[in-house]
């Protein structure tokens, strides 16, 4: 081939694989094939067997993004085949011809991340309703692809909960976890212990005399059907023995005290009705929750944990069990729940704290949030610990995302959380040299904290367009990242956030962005 014509078939090569990246997150092996597709005004779709029942989710998500789907009988515009060979249950193979798109899949969760795919391309057809033909075969890079919300200290509500959902399943996030208590608001119907929502329930973070606010368990149940319809695990969290204030709030009879800053922030844990009050809280949790794992919390204990020095019960366990610290104590509380949780024939969660209590390493993993600690990362993972990464910085939404952004969060050294930093991790800049090449890391998992989220529209705020970055990062292999290549996708999911009203930070355009306001903290 000569110069000119390579020239030619370069430029012909790059335009048309321009108009193919229009899918968030990238697949990891996609090879552009002769011809176009046009899409019909209505698309119909085949299938067999457990492939069949995701044809009514996939027109649920098609309606909301204004495409019309319905299912016939005969051959298909979109035909879903089952092919043993796709190992992974979340592998697929999306094949565009000028006649058909056929998606195959071992599985229904790689079916469905396979329709994912092909509803994207349908969305952002071009002007004249066609999408170039392609053969594309993909594949999750991490297992655990992770958003966490928390609506302890403002609670968001089912709406927004929902479209969380949905974006998430758009872009192949997999795991919803759900910081439902915290100091300042329990926000989980419990009906043995009606108090932790009529007293525990009332006010948030920046008006603690408010409505009380919380999920009945029919609205879990409801919210946890959802998720399921869209391959999405809900994780609960239930913190303890800190961030206790509300439940304590409820019942002050299990408070192990706090500090002049945090009152009442902990359980008590030398009270033994301590451990049976919680214990049946997590009971009512497995029934709502049908996902393998609980999350406890176990961090920032000393936070509010220096009236254990002074607590009867406290100082008798501490004697029996010849500690002497109260980091003993707290390792003591954890282990107990522990042991609660295995027997309910759960998976303990906890934040990288729970390294130091020793547990048990096959029935807990460890989500590493101390981006400053890259030594606990290291000691997790050592000690054989299965690691979820999320580090807050880079993976703290509640962080701003410009610098001059006035209303998230900086680290003391002026560190933020702009979308380059998200869409490249992980990688040895973020973890100081920790090794993440290790089958421990079971993926990557980004926090919503909502101490400067107060309203749907800041939540939405910080959260799109962050989000692509994350699923981009958690899904696809490092050597089909590129930025650039991601940056130019955005204008098609960027459509897609506008089509469903979300108030997005626009980063490429940040001279006419406004910053939509949060609560200054």
């Amino acid at each position: 081939m000569n110069v000119r014509a390579t020239i030619l078939f370069l430029l012909f090569f790059s335009l048309y694989l321009c108009k193919a990246q229009k899918i968030i997150p990238y697949p990891n092996q996609y090879e552009p094939t002769k011809g176009e597709l046009k899409v019909p005004k209505t698309i119909s779709i085949t299938a067999s067997g457990e492939f069949a029942s995701l044809i009514p989710g996939f027109i649920q998500s098609a309606e909301q993004f204004s495409v019309s789907v319905i299912e016939k009988r005969s051959k298909g515009f979109i035909q879903l085949v089952q092919n043993s060979t796709l190992v992974n249950p979340e592998e697929y193979r999306l094949t565009i011809t000028s006649r058909e798109i056929m998606i195959e899949a071992g599985e229904a969760a790689g079916c469905f991340y396979g329709l994912q795919s092909a509803l994207q391309l349908i969305i952002n057809a071009g002007s004249d309703g066609k999408i170039p033909c392609a053969f594309i075969h993909d594949w999750p890079r991490y297992a655990w692809r992770s958003l966490m919300l928390d609506e302890a200290r403002h609670f968001i509500g089912m709406e927004q909960v929902k479209s969380l959902l949905d974006f998430m399943a758009l872009q192949k996030l997999n795991k919803f976890h759900w910081h439902l208590t915290d100091s300042h608001g329990w926000r989980i119907e419990i009906k043995q212990y009606p108090l932790l929502t009529s007293i525990g329930a009332r006010g948030d973070l920046t008006n603690p005399n408010g409505a009380v606010q919380y999920y009945t368990q029919a609205e879990i149940a409801e919210i946890v059907g959802y998720a399921r319809q869209r391959f999405i695990e809900i994780i609960p969290e239930i913190d303890m023995p800190g961030h206790a204030t509300a439940a304590t709030r409820a019942y002050p009879e299990f408070s192990g005290g706090g500090s002049k800053r945090y009152p009442n922030y902990t359980f008590n844990p030398g009270k033994e009705g301590t451990y049976t009050f919680i214990t049946n809280i997590l009971k009512e949790v497995t029934t709502l929750f049908p996902s393998r794992y609980i999350h406890i919390g176990g961090d920032e204990v000393h936070f509010g944990n220096e009236e254990w020095n002074s607590i009867v019960d406290v100082q008798q366990l501490m004697k029996k069990h010849d500690f002497s610290n109260l980091i003993d104590v707290e390792h003591y509380f954890i282990k107990r729940m522990s042991d609660s949780i295995r027997n309910l024939n759960k998976t303990l969660i906890g934040w990288d704290e729970v390294v130091d209590a020793n547990l048990p390493v096959a029935n807990t993993v460890v989500m590493w949030w101390r981006h400053e600690k890259p030594k606990q990362l290291d000691k997790a993972i050592s000690k054989g610990y299965q690691v979820i990464m999320c580090p807050r910085i880079p993976l703290y939404f509640d962080f701003i995302q410009l610098e001059s952004h006035k209303y998230g969060r900086k680290w003391s050294d002026g560190a933020y959380v702009p979308i380059e930093l998200v869409y490249n991790f992980p990688g040895t800049d973020y973890t100081s040299g920790v090794s993440i090449s290790t089958d421990l890391i079971k993926g990557m998992q980004a926090n919503l904290w909502t101490e400067r989220i107060h309203s749907p529209e800041r939540l939405q705020f910080m959260a799109y367009p962050r989000m692509s970055a994350l699923s981009e990062a958690a899904w696809t292999q490092d050597k089909m990242k590129n930025f650039e290549n991601f940056n130019s996708r955005m204008d098609y999911m960027m459509k897609i956030y506008e089509k469903k009203g979300v108030t997005y930070f626009n980063y490429r355009n940040v001279d006419a962005e406004t910053e939509v306001p949060g609560p200054v903290r």
